[in-house]
């Protein structure tokens, strides 16, 4: 599959009254056309930050320090805002966490959408518009078009904001949807929906999806590959299968261990001790060190590389050198999903 999105060396940071921080450093990744990737990882890892710099959407403190962003092949990290707007719904889209944040209270849910519609293709007629709202309603599983289109968002339930806000970011049919924490207002059985929604999206249309997620039991069944992320770096990065099954990271061994599937009756979840480290001075070494019971030495002095599994698994720990002692992963190879 060809790869729509090509990041390389990309570091983020922000300027704060307490110095700088370095909330993306140095990150490589790819999403091929047709792919769900997902991203994982603790909250303030970064994740949130890598899906606004892809669409330039910093605030005026965000600054992309270094590296590359490649949409469909050509460099956009010194895109100016004009030349963004063109890329920004014809080739990606974006859906936030919160939909009452990204819709207007005061406008009928169909002119919100008609408005994408038209953005993007001012060319068409009324009639046509329309009916492309009508039909992006119905793709989206909202019940009723007819009627829906003329309500207000604070006459929509959670699950059905979010459903009119995807249409939103389809209207333009753009090739690669980031859908950064789509779930995180909604109750269990929505969120099951919603994802399930976004996989039928990228079956019937096509589109990527770079999915930002805190569920690993729904990423389990729904991404192709994940990617797993602490202190503003890839630690670890695979299939589905490879992340949940063949985990390599103990980090990815603490998130894993922490999921319901894994508690015993008689003992507590897992939760992983420590905190995760300030951004405005990253440790020297591995920033995973303070929290990991197996680290070594030599995390504490030297950043480890990221060491090849196989040909699409890859993981930054020091226990994966050859000289490192043999460790028995605690997780690996269970049914989560």
């Amino acid at each position: 599959m060809k790869e729509l999105l090509q990041i390389a060396g990309l570091s983020v940071s922000f300027d704060t009254p307490r110095g700088e921080v370095e909330a993306v450093r140095d990150v490589s990744l790819s999403v091929k056309a047709g792919e769900i990737l997902a991203l994982v990882g603790e909250s303030g890892s970064g994740k949130s930050v890598l899906c606004k710099s892809i669409m330039k959407l910093l605030p005026r403190n965000g600054r992309i320090k270094a590296g590359h962003i490649l949409a469909n092949g050509a460099e956009i990290t010194a895109y100016r805002e004009r030349e963004l707007q063109k890329l920004r719904g014809s080739f990606f889209s974006m859906v936030f966490q919160d939909p009452m944040t990204s819709l207007n209270p005061t406008i009928p849910i169909g002119k919100q959408i008609a408005e994408a519609i038209r953005l993007h293709t001012p060319q068409s007629k009324k009639e046509e518009i329309h009916h492309r709202v009508l039909e992006l309603m119905r793709q989206v599983g909202i019940d009723r078009p007819e009627l829906r289109e003329r309500q207000y968002p604070y006459h929509l339930s959670g699950g059905m904001r979010q459903r009119c806000v995807i249409a939103i970011a389809l209207a333009s049919a753009p090739r690669l949807l980031i859908a950064d924490e789509p779930t995180s207002s909604l109750d269990v059985t929505v969120q099951a929906q919603i994802l399930e929604l976004l996989n039928k999206v990228r079956r019937e249309t096509g589109t990527a999806i770079l999915l930002v997620s805190h569920d690993l039991g729904a990423v389990a069944q729904t991404a192709d590959r994940v990617a797993v992320m602490y202190a503003g770096k890839i630690v670890e990065i695979g299939t589905a299968e490879e992340i949940f099954h063949d985990p390599r990271h103990p980090y990815t061994w603490g998130l894993l261990l922490s999921l319901p599937a894994f508690a015993r009756k008689d003992q507590p979840l897992f939760t992983l001790s420590g905190m995760p480290p300030t951004l405005l001075s990253p440790p020297q070494g591995d920033a995973f060190a303070p929290r990991n019971r197996y680290a070594l030495g030599i995390d504490y002095r030297e950043m480890p590389p990221m060491f090849r599994v196989s040909d699409t698994h890859y993981a930054a720990t020091w226990l994966l050198d050859p000289r490192a002692p043999a460790v028995t992963p605690p997780v690996g190879g269970e049914d989560i999903g």
